[in-house]
């Protein structure tokens, strides 16, 4: 095993042609013998660069439609095939195998195929074999071959070559590890492809096909390392989104924003999301964009400092005011104009991120969480009610005002931590009450900020005074609906199914409160 591998002869075929010219002159600058393969050699041809189609090297032609054309002995023999072995040489030799320094390879685009909806019999066209069988042979060997898997290895080989006439051993096993991570990431798309046509939500084994995105600066704390992955899902959100301006998002900033864009993206009208560590503290619909704003912001003034906020329509200028007067972290919407983009300009610290569009609340997909020694797994919580799922159990059925408010308020709480109670009025929240042991401390809790919004804003009465109450699972006791009635609301949303509804139902009936039970509960942990 040498330190500096020089290279004699290298095999290049690149979906992905970026930087291929430099770096194959860079090659024959040296004095390599470039081998290659269908548009790989055409583009090296009509730039003048000497090159040996594959075939011709091998003696063989490509057949099956170019299914098979690298999958022979002269090009995985030349691969695999030990240098410091005499009887590994004497073979090559004897069969006329010429050994192969470095293979630089991109694979056919399956993730980008599957990703934008391909039919299936174009899908499976783009799985590449002959392209990872190189890889994969090339890495395993790399004490001998130098095997180069993304467009940026390129340019650092070649650097490396001008500096040092080769590929050094430690090089070599870095592009050796990243090989055998590529190989696994695409086949990982691959499978996960085929158990998503076949209906398997959880498959015998989970592969992950994820690629690093960024190295963050730290996580949730400074102590803890951390980096952002994206899963190839190309589901709108922070993994797709353009950072306009401000400094580097940290690990909490992405975790937040993912919050606040997903619940936003629950509503039809103009909206928007206040969120601060991952809960919702102000949401709001409205005519505009501008007066959603407003509505959120009355809801929790103090929380909302330094929060991140999220919209569902195109940013403009109004908005944009309205939202640079307080400090914010970050603001995450689908796009945003001139004007409002020259706004937030004016605030150096404030992050804007424009997705391009809006994650859909009712897509399928998975969520994970480590726990020592393995992964939790379930299905993303995409159910959605509506006013024909409910169920009316009190003598008095909600208005539709008072309806259309708890539809509001239980989309929220499905975004806020459990144990969560949300008050809403006028299709705004006015109280929020989130992750508390119990449900009727975040009943109390949601009410006292909202007494302490009113008091703020120098209004004579509770902001929770003729709101609507939605509290994400069953309330298990009759204290917590009393304390939402203490607090001025009117009507309640809550999934039921506790062994104590009656008592429940009938406290809402002494309180003179209408109550529909939803069927269906979000907790969120």
């Amino acid at each position: 095993m040498t330190d500096i591998l020089p290279i004699r002869r290298a095999l290049l075929s690149l979906s992905d042609k970026t930087g291929l010219l430099p770096f194959a002159r860079a090659l024959v600058a040296q004095g390599a013998q470039l081998l290659s393969t269908g548009g790989t050699a055409r583009a090296l041809r009509e730039a003048g660069i000497p090159v040996t189609e594959v075939s011709d090297h091998t003696g063989f032609p490509e057949i099956l439609d170019g299914r098979v054309k690298t999958l022979v002995p002269q090009i995985h023999g030349g691969l695999l095939g030990r240098r410091d072995l005499p009887e590994h040489l004497a073979q090559m030799q004897a069969h006329g195998i010429a050994p192969i320094d470095l293979v630089a390879v991109n694979l056919y685009p399956f993730e980008a195929a599957a990703a934008s909806g391909a039919a299936p019999e174009d899908c499976i066209e783009t799985i590449d074999i002959g392209g990872p069988a190189m890889i994969r042979s090339a890495a395993k060997n790399h004490a001998h071959v130098a095997v180069l898997t993304e467009p940026g290895h390129l340019d650092q080989v070649a650097a490396e070559l001008a500096e040092r006439g080769g590929v050094s051993l430690a090089t070599r096993r870095a592009l050796a590890a990243a090989a055998f991570a590529r190989t696994a990431a695409y086949d990982a798309a691959i499978a996960a492809w085929f158990a998503a046509r076949q209906g398997e939500a959880f498959p015998r084994r989970l592969a992950l096909p994820a690629v690093l995105r960024q190295t963050l600066r730290y996580g949730e704390n400074p102590h803890q390392q951390a980096a952002f992955y994206l899963d190839g899902t190309g589901r709108p959100g922070v993994a797709t989104a353009t950072q306009v301006q401000g400094k580097e998002l940290s690990y909490n900033n992405l975790n937040d924003t993912d919050a606040a864009f997903e619940c936003v993206a629950e509503f039809e009208r103009p909206a928007i999301v206040i969120v601060k560590h991952a809960n919702p503290c102000g949401v709001a619909e409205g005519a505009t964009l501008a007066a959603a704003w407003d509505a959120a912001l009355r809801c929790d003034p103090v929380a909302a400092f330094g929060g991140i906020v999220a919209a569902n329509r195109p940013l403009d200028r109004a908005a944009a005011e309205r939202i640079a007067a307080i400090f914010t972290e970050v603001v995450v919407a689908p796009d945003a104009d001139e004007e409002a983009k020259a706004v937030f300009a004016t605030k150096r610290n404030l992050r804007l991120l424009l997705t391009g569009g809006l994650p859909d609340p009712a897509a399928p997909g998975r969520v994970l969480r480590s726990v020592s020694g393995g992964l939790l797994v379930q299905t993303r919580d995409s159910g959605r009610v509506t006013a024909a799922d409910l169920q009316v159990v009190t003598r008095r059925a909600p208005t539709e005002a008072e309806l259309s408010d708890l539809l509001f308020a239980f989309r929220v709480a499905k975004h806020v931590k459990s144990n969560a109670i949300v008050y809403a009025k006028d299709g705004a929240t006015v109280g929020i009450g989130a992750g508390q042991m119990s449900r009727v401390d975040s009943a109390r809790i949601a009410a006292w900020k909202a007494a302490e919004a009113a008091k703020a804003a120098g209004l004579p009465e509770p902001l929770t005074k003729g709101s609507v109450v939605a509290s994400d699972a069953f309330f298990p006791f009759a204290d917590g609906l009393e304390a939402a009635a203490a607090a001025g609301a009117t009507a309640v949303i809550q999934p039921g199914g506790s062994l104590r509804d009656k008592e429940v139902i009938a406290a809402a009936d002494s309180a003179g409160l209408a109550m529909v039970f939803t069927g269906m509960r979000h907790f969120r942990h």
